[in-house]
């Protein structure tokens, strides 16, 4: 666990078995991915705490009283946050991408892009 500290890797373990299967995939092919879905994991739980997640479609789902908001979805070159009703959010600096009648997403590549593009104030808008 030191030797992970060290490297800045953070841990934040799931109460659901698959998704932490999933986590922990993931750190084994690409730490920096692992940590910034984890930042963006932590501020889900951070402003709504009663969230529940799940793998499903091939990433984490997250819902609030059975009704789900959004999910993480690790690509080859970002992680996408899906918003299942997206086109109800504000986007003055029009962040989000998507053309889909309901959905929209954030393209993240990094870690400095959870702040750069206010995953906060969007997720702050899912439920």
């Amino acid at each position: 666990m030191k030797n992970d500290e060290q490297k800045g890797i953070i841990m934040k373990k799931s109460k659901d078995e698959k998704v932490q299967k999933f986590l922990d995939e993931i750190i084994m092919i690409d730490s920096e991915k692992y940590n910034t879905l984890n930042a963006m994991r932590e501020i889900v739980f951070k402003t709504y705490p009663k969230t529940d997640e799940r793998i499903m479609y091939g990433g984490i789902m997250f819902s609030l009283d059975t009704e789900d908001f959004g999910g993480l979805f690790v690509r080859k070159n970002h992680i996408s946050f899906e918003f299942i009703k997206g086109f109800l959010m504000k986007d003055p600096n029009k962040l989000l991408e998507g053309s889909g009648k309901f959905r929209r997403h954030l393209k993240i590549k990094s870690k400095e892009d959870v702040r750069n593009k206010d995953v906060d104030f969007f997720i702050k808008q899912a439920v």
